[in-house]
């Protein structure tokens, strides 16, 4: 037996079965080692070619899916097929009696990992039918986990479409969204809405935790896109917060949990390398509230407030520009 080979097949193997679980079931340890950096080089890749082609970038995350689950068929392939090529004799040809050369060898392991069925080989020796085994095992594996995480991954880019539908329904920049709650006396219709998106984006972060090529589903309307959709959600809560008085406030709990939801969202950026940029993001204007007739607290007062928050509105910057989306336009209203 070569050694070398063995230890060779091993390793292949190891490498796509940790990377595998890893990816999609260690819900806190975001993608793999292999699944990360193939996720950071694709949408790179993607965004150096199409920066300003929505479409193309729109292709990342199905692309990077299918690449993450080549890469795992093909590791687990390479590894097996390597395995059995470490001894001529591992296994048998039941037609003629010879032994399989590489391309034999790989024919094995392919059958033997998606089919178990009867094929020009078999095992030759108790060491090779345990191996053999245990490809069969892998191949479901791979299978009944790839199905799972793929279902879940659209059902949770669904999510996210959905999440950013909301949130501009009510408003495409945050000084919108927060007219749109004023009653003429405060602004409790927003009690609703901010119950509704603090689940939705408290979901959404989990989610982004538990599958992080979520991170590169780019859309191709910024109406669907929901790194915009947070950023405008977040100024929102900002305004709320820190631009409206106290008594015309909706329910503090309600925005304090939002805010929470939001944080919780913020933190799954680590998982994409997205650090803070180096310059903030334009801030709301308390002038297009007043003009709706919402009272708010003075520009100084306000602006204070927005200095103590800086690095949390960079880090939404990053976040927007990071998904080649734009901060909120000036002439959204």
């Amino acid at each position: 037996m070569n050694v070398a080979l063995f230890a060779l097949g091993v390793a292949l193997i190891v490498a796509a079965t940790v990377d595998l679980l890893w990816t999609a079931l260690w819900v806190d340890g975001g993608a793999g080692p292999i699944s990360a950096r193939l996720s950071t080089a694709t949408w790179r890749g993607l965004k150096a070619v199409g920066s300003d082609h929505p479409r193309i970038l729109s292709l990342a995350g199905p692309l990077i899916l299918v690449f993450t689950l080549f890469a795992w068929i093909g590791l687990l392939w390479a590894g097996w097929t390597v395995l059995f090529g470490a001894s001529e004799t591992a296994l048998l040809s039941t037609r003629h009696g010879g032994f399989p050369n590489w391309v034999g060898r790989g024919y094995y392991v392919a059958y033997t990992m998606f089919t178990d069925g009867n094929g020009d080989y078999s095992p030759h020796g108790e060491l090779w039918q345990i191996a053999s085994g245990l490809t069969t095992a892998s191949g479901m594996l791979f299978a009944t986990l790839a199905v799972s995480y793929i279902l879940s991954v659209l059902g949770a880019v669904a999510d996210k479409r959905s999440f950013a539908s909301s949130v501009h329904g009510l408003g495409e920049r945050s000084e919108a969204f927060v007219r749109t709650g004023w009653d003429g006396d405060d602004l409790d219709r927003l009690d609703l809405p901010l119950n509704e998106l603090a689940s939705d984006i408290g979901r959404l972060a989990e989610q982004h935790k538990s599958y992080p090529v979520l991170h590169y589903y780019h859309s191709e309307g910024g109406t669907d896109a929901s790194t915009v959709a947070v950023a405008v959600f977040d100024d929102a809560l900002t305004l709320l917060r820190f631009g409206v008085p106290e008594e015309h406030r909706p329910n503090e709990a309600l925005v304090q949990a939002a805010r929470s939801s939001t944080d919780d969202y913020l933190k799954t950026l680590d998982e994409a390398f997205i650090d803070p940029v180096d310059r903030t993001p334009r801030s709301p204007e308390l002038d297009r509230l007043r003009d709706a007739g919402v009272p708010t607290v003075s520009d100084e007062a306000f602006a204070e407030s927005l200095d103590d928050i800086d690095e949390r509105r960079r880090r939404l910057l990053a976040l927007v520009e990071a998904d080649a989306w734009y901060w909120p336009p000036l002439d959204a209203d």
